[in-house]
């Protein structure tokens, strides 16, 4: 039986798939070739590169005009700046992959004579001059993971293609794609200690072109999902399809893994005279980011990383981006952990990411957390929202203090350590969602917790600003307005200087919103 893949590439046989070449504009593709072109190819991390490039591999094999080579580069990695090491590896790894794939011995013979034999700076470029000018048919070359390679040993790869480029197709590849995750667009090539940019003119100025491979579309998931109800008789309901598509946005790995979760993983999944629920693609999802599974925890891990910061620490806090270099921007886009959409500017690509990430930077201040009894809830087990507000206020005059100064970002540590005392009351019964953006102003949370919505809109009051209160109260009435309900939070952080304590400053009030909604309002 086939199953969804979240692990390498795709194989027909073993999973459910959409016909990789239809994902690129393959004519555009056999065009550049057709003309000798040097291009790059570039997407996020899983979303089917590696398959889409074995496709057309194997495609230009098939029809015999080129000979057609794949090598994934991530093997010289870990020589990072030892630049002679890395490029035999590069040739090593080309050269078995022109022995395994068109069972050329030649090549592999070749491959190792001169990673024997040359001083290393130069060997690609030996290495392909000797070897296409032995060829009989033009070679394609597809280096994958090519931006594995930083700093020295990528630009020496770079200038060593450049510097053959004169020679194609008689004694250098016709055509060479380069494929990662990041678009090589300037060359502004960073070395692995630090982010600034080595200058002094590109390294690649032969690139015809960037491809960029796109998530799927609607249609794509729509079609991906139904693969499994065409092998096993078991459907979707249309709400769960919907879901996927709205919970991943057509990411492919996310929406694999979230079908893979459903249909193989959970028990009541299994069985394939019921059908795929949302309720169960919701679980799915629960289960995905609990477990901070692999391609999620890498994207939390580039929390850490100061051009990261720089775009995502104001877009929780709702503020405005300020002067965030371009490339900063370029890099989350890049990464596809923003997308940019038309007529709203910069946004998180999907809702699990937009989950995902906030919950990643409370896991500090969550791990802090005294021991808390669980006060809030009434003696049926339900969600009691007054003994909540009555826990949280006296959890946040003792521990809000010094929790401050565990959170990741300072800017929205009083958002994360909230948000980490949250998580501690939903327990895995119930679920924190949250609503940010560029701008907003606000960062808004709705707890579920069985029969129980809480609303909460979360607002800052710094220097030089004036009070939140009015503005938040307004917000708030939209917010509440599409949730269908009639009462919520509305937390203040002062963050001014010169305030009284946190336990001292901390209380709350009833108030009305102009819409005459009930708000309990929190000035922390």
């Amino acid at each position: 039986m086939r199953f969804f893949n979240t692990e390498g590439p795709n194989r027909l046989q073993d999973h459910y798939s959409l016909p990789p070449l239809l994902r690129w504009d393959l004519e555009e593709i056999l065009a550049l070739i057709d003309q000798k072109k040097y291009f790059l190819l570039h997407a996020p991390r899983q979303t089917g590169k590696t398959t889409c490039l074995l496709a057309l591999m194997a495609r230009l094999n098939r029809e015999g005009r080129y000979r057609a080579v794949y090598a994934n580069l991530e093997v010289a990695q870990p020589y990072r700046e030892q630049v002679d090491k890395a490029m035999r590896a590069v040739v090593e790894q080309i050269s078995r992959g022109a022995r395994d794939q068109l069972n050329d011995q030649g090549a592999a013979d070749l491959g190792r004579e001169i990673v024997q034999t040359s001083g290393g700076g130069t060997a690609v470029n030996e290495f392909l001059t000797c070897w296409c000018a032995s060829s009989n048919q033009p070679l394609v070359l597809l280096l994958d993971e090519v931006d594995a390679l930083i700093g020295d040993t990528l630009i020496s790869l770079l200038r060593q293609l450049r510097a053959g480029y004169p020679q194609r197709p008689g004694a250098f590849p016709q055509t060479v794609i380069l494929c990662g995750v990041r678009d090589l667009r300037d060359y502004r090539i960073h070395a692995s200690s630090e982010r600034e940019p080595i200058t002094g003119g590109s390294a690649f100025n032969i690139k015809a072109k960037s491809l960029r491979l796109g998530d799927f579309n609607t249609d794509e998931v729509r079609t991906l999902l139904l693969e499994h109800t065409a092998e096993t008789g078991q459907p979707f309901t249309p709400e769960a399809l919907a879901r996927v598509w709205e919970l991943t946005q057509g990411q492919p790995w996310l929406v694999n893994a979230l079908a893979y979760r459903a249909c193989f993983e959970r028990r009541e999944g299994r069985d394939r005279t019921q059908p795929i629920t949302l309720a169960l693609i919701d679980r799915a999802k629960e289960d995905m980011i609990l477990e901070r599974v692999t391609h999620l925890d890498q994207l939390a891990h580039k929390l850490q990383e100061p051009r990261v910061r720089r775009v995502i620490e104001p877009m929780l806090a709702g503020t405005n981006l300020g002067e965030v270099p371009e490339d900063d921007i370029q890099y989350l886009l890049d990464l596809g952990l923003c997308r940019q959409i038309p007529g709203h500017g910069l946004t998180i690509a999907n809702p699990i990411y937009r989950e995902v990430l906030p919950r990643a930077l409370a896991f500090t201040p969550q791990a802090a957390l005294p021991s808390i009894s669980p006060s809030w809830l009434a003696p049926d087990g339900s969600l009691d929202s007054e003994r909540l507000l009555d826990a949280f206020l006296a959890f946040w005059r003792q521990h809000g203090q010094p929790l401050l100064k565990s959170a990741p970002y300072h800017e929205i540590a009083p958002h994360l350590v909230l948000m980490a005392f949250l998580h501690r009351v939903t327990n895995g019964i119930g679920t924190l969602e949250r609503e940010y953006a560029i701008g907003a102003g606000r960062m808004d949370l709705c707890l579920r917790y069985g029969a129980v919505t809480l609303a909460m809109e979360l607002k800052v009051w710094r220097d030089g600003a004036p009070d939140p209160l009015a503005e938040g109260l307004s917000q708030l009435d939209g917010y509440l307005a599409g949730l269908g309900l009639d009462s919520g939070w509305l937390i203040v952080f002062d963050r001014r200087a010169g305030q009284p304590p946190i336990a001292e400053r901390t209380a709350s009030a009833v108030q009305h919103s102009p819409a005459g909604r009930r708000i309990t309002l929190v000035r922390a």
